[in-house]
């Protein structure tokens, strides 16, 4: 059985920041969760234990287990503080299901109910449930499906339980979903929705798109690059906060815009300009949009050097990762950013159409980020890549890119810089 898992970030409603991930495995009619129980439980059991350091760092995560996988005592590789025990029908209808969930709740785990339905074996569960999620798969159009989503929203109200809406794929679904009385949303829409999109206009006459395009060049400028930065203080502020982190560990901190530009480079300045747009202060979504642009550009200059068939460079594939966010941040469609900045036409036809040399890189990983496993198995097979492995370069990617996330917003300690402050002081 291919091994197949990624992460979607759950959003909270009302601040729009995201309080944690689900880990999604393989799904549709070829579900590790549809397969012999016990296959699935070794399968994901075996996953998680080579990967638990990896995936459970970046807030709560939300994860399935099946009633092997809890006998197992599964969970326990993680912190009560860390992982959602979500459970479903093939747990609830188990002989087992209430002591096991009595023992994790004394354990302090928390638990969320899929796909809640009105029977007595669910509402048993409810005393032990923190989260109900709810599916909102043809919600839109669908008058008893609107029914039913209301009354388990009022009775899980009535319960004080938090609700996730699921599913979220579509803009009608994310505004039917916002008309909810509910806590959490999840799906493919959510990125369109992290952060307040800017106007095209105000966006491709400001200094940050302007420096986006001065380091896409075959050949930057130096002088240009350097020029764009210092008549921006948000820039510049921004560009010497990313030198100066703990990822670059220079030994002496630097205020000197030049310098910080000969000591990252341009070469590099290229694959960290989009962090140059972060404000810390000003929005939660930003981070996550960036985040997603890392993981894309990463996973896409790994699976490039997996691809004997796709000719083009591992620089050139993270690229096509990083501007494939685009039109998360501006109010315009991604044909007309991309006219204006000189990226390789292959990029550019692969981000717009998903055909060409590049096509079936961007393809595999949009698909493979919204869990749509037989498009990625598809891809996959046309660039010679093996589906088995998916899941666990995904999974070193989502780590790296964590890791190389917090030691950028982590300042560099430098003792020396005590010790001389404590000199002045005295002297």
């Amino acid at each position: 059985m291919d091994r197949c898992v990624v992460r979607q970030a759950i959003k909270e409603k009302q601040s729009g920041k995201v309080i944690g991930y689900e880990l999604v495995f393989q799904g549709g009619k070829d579900s590790m969760y549809n397969s012999s129980e016990a296959t699935a439980a070794d399968t994901i059991s075996d996953f998680l234990v080579a990967n638990s350091a990896k995936i459970i760092n970046d807030g709560l995560m939300f994860v399935t287990f099946t009633p092997s996988l809890l006998l197992r005592n599964t969970p326990k590789m993680f912190g009560q503080d860390k992982v959602i025990i979500q459970i479903e029908d093939t747990v609830i209808i188990h002989p087992l299901a209430m002591p096991l969930i009595k023992k994790y709740c004394e354990a302090g785990y928390k638990f969320a109910i899929n796909d809640f339905q009105f029977s007595p074996k669910y509402f048993s569960m409810l005393d032990y449930a923190s989260y109900i999620r709810i599916n909102m798969t043809g919600y839109e159009n669908n008058p008893q499906k609107q029914r039913t989503v209301l009354n388990i929203i009022e009775m899980a109200k009535g319960f004080g339980r938090q609700c996730i809406a699921t599913e979220i794929n579509t803009k009608e679904q994310y505004e039917a979903a916002m008309e909810l009385d509910i806590d959490y949303l999840e799906g493919n829409y959510m990125a369109n929705t992290m952060v307040s999109k800017v106007d095209k206009v105000e966006y491709m006459q400001g200094n940050f798109f302007q420096l986006v395009i001065a380091v896409s060049k075959d050949e930057p400028n130096f002088g240009e690059v350097e020029e764009i930065i210092s008549r921006d203080a948000g820039l510049t502020y921004a560009l010497l906060r990313l030198v100066n982190s703990a990822y670059f560990a220079l030994r002496t901190r630097t205020a000197s815009l030049r310098q910080a530009l000969i000591t990252l480079g341009i070469g590099q300045l290229r694959h960290w300009v989009y962090m140059l747009s972060f404000d810390q202060d000003r929005s939660e979504g930003s981070e996550e949009i960036l985040k997603i642009s890392f993981l894309r550009a990463k996973l896409a200059s790994e699976l490039v050097k997996r691809a004997p068939e796709c000719k083009i460079s591992s620089n050139d594939a993270y690229m096509m990762g990083m501007f494939s966010t685009l039109d998360y941040m501006v109010e315009a469609p991604l044909a007309e950013l991309l006219e204006e900045i000189p990226v390789a036409e292959e990029i550019k036809v692969a981000l717009l159409d998903g055909t060409g040399p590049a096509g079936a890189i961007q393809n595999l990983v949009i698909a493979y980020e919204k869990a749509d496993w037989k498009a990625s198995k598809m891809y996959a097979e046309e660039l010679g890549i093996s589906s088995s492995g998916l899941a666990q370069i995904y999974v070193d990617c989502a780590e790296e890119v964590n890791a190389i996330w917090h030691s950028l917003m982590t300042d560099m300690e430098r003792p020396q810089e005590e010790v001389k402050k404590l000199e002045e002081e005295v002297l």
